[in-house]
């Protein structure tokens, strides 16, 4: 009996511990519930956000999309347009070349008939004279005609026969008056055209003139932004301005490994900027070497006998690596200047720096 009480007072005593541990789980369970809501919620409001932005994303997708097929249907009517004033060009410098030579054959011919012209006039005039001597000749002997009949007869029939060459002469001068008048109305008409051709050719000049700036313009801002906003590189003009010092040690004309990574870009872009330019735009890039004014000859082991010599070098081997970099020689051209053309006027280290340079100009051959 005794024993039975002690097992039940040992199992009252377990059991609120146990409703304690079931409580506990309980909240534990509630409370990952709370927690796995307010996180599917937060996960549901984030994944809306990201729908909402994926749907901007494809609006300008799809706007930029149409703007690319703008832009290519626009490039591809500027290449036709260009094709067509390339062809019209052709035609006007055909059809000038064949006015000048037209016209260029018929000044001999037109020359020739104001000389026909002029000894034409003078036998008239010689013409008119005789038959006056003549008239008077015959007036004169009317009062002799027994003993002058011979004589009258000659001069009758001489008159009569100036008045055929005169008649002649005078039919020759209206035949050569007549041509000469159409060939100076021929000759109008050619000058006109030519001028109109003129015109038409420069206003295409002038068309071409503008589309290799707008190249040249498109070139120099490319370059501009593979090069950065380097203090040693500067713009001058329509000329880009690389120091010496970023190109090639000091009295020297071999390009170092810096100098070759710049033209290296600038090589890039020229290819890149060479391919969009039509064929019929005939440009080159100028390299011009410049030095500043103290003679190489003072420095020590100098390999040249000149500035001229060394700014002459460096634009050389310019152009060679631009060459060795894909760049067609017919599209390249080295000129040195020396210490004559210098943009500081200055005596000071700083104006020399400034005055050793190469300088590249995108232009028309």
């Amino acid at each position: 009996m005794a024993l039975a009480a002690r097992r039940a007072r040992r199992t009252f005593d377990i059991w609120p511990g146990f409703v304690d541990a079931l409580s506990t789980l309980l909240i534990i369970v509630l409370f990952l519930l709370m927690v796995f809501t307010v996180a599917q919620n937060f996960l549901s409001q984030a994944l809306v956000g990201s729908n909402n932005a994926l749907d901007r994303l494809n609006k300008q997708v799809a706007e930029l999309a149409q703007m690319l097929a703008l832009e290519r249907s626009q490039a591809a009517d500027l290449r036709r347009t260009l094709a067509t004033l390339s062809d019209e060009l052709r035609q006007s410098n055909a059809a000038r070349d064949n006015a000048a030579s037209q016209l260029a054959e018929l000044m001999p011919e037109r020359d020739a008939l104001n000389e026909q012209a002029r000894r034409a006039t003078a036998a008239l005039a010689a013409a008119e004279a005789r038959m006056k001597e003549l008239e008077d000749r015959a007036g004169a002997s009317t009062q002799a005609l027994t003993e002058e009949q011979k004589i009258s007869a000659e001069a009758k029939a001489q008159v009569e026969l100036l008045n055929q060459q005169l008649a002649a002469l005078r039919q020759q001068l209206a035949r050569i008056a007549a041509a000469l008048e159409v060939s100076e109305a021929k000759s109008a008409e050619q000058q006109a055209q030519v001028v109109d051709l003129g015109k038409r050719l420069n206003a295409a000049l002038a068309s071409k003139v503008e589309e290799l700036a707008r190249y040249r313009s498109e070139f120099f801002g490319r370059l501009r932004e593979a090069l950065g906003n380097r203090p040693d590189i500067r713009i001058v003009g329509d000329r880009f301005v690389f120091q010496s010092e970023v190109l090639f040690p000091s009295a020297s004309a071999e390009l170092q490994p810096s100098g070759k990574e710049q033209i290296a870009r600038l090589a890039t872009t020229l290819k890149e900027i060479s391919a969009k330019i039509p064929k019929e735009i005939n440009w080159v890039l100028r390299v011009d070497g410049h030095t500043d004014k103290l003679p190489i000859k003072n420095a020590p082991n100098a390999p040249f006998a000149s500035n001229w010599e060394l700014s002459t070098a460096r634009a050389i081997s310019v152009v060679k690596y631009l060459i060795e970099l894909g760049i067609p020689p017919e599209r390249l051209a080295a000129t040195g200047f020396g210490e004559f053309q210098p943009i500081d006027p200055g005596t000071d280290e700083v104006a020399f720096r400034r005055n050793r340079r190469i300088e590249l100009k995108l232009t028309e051959r």
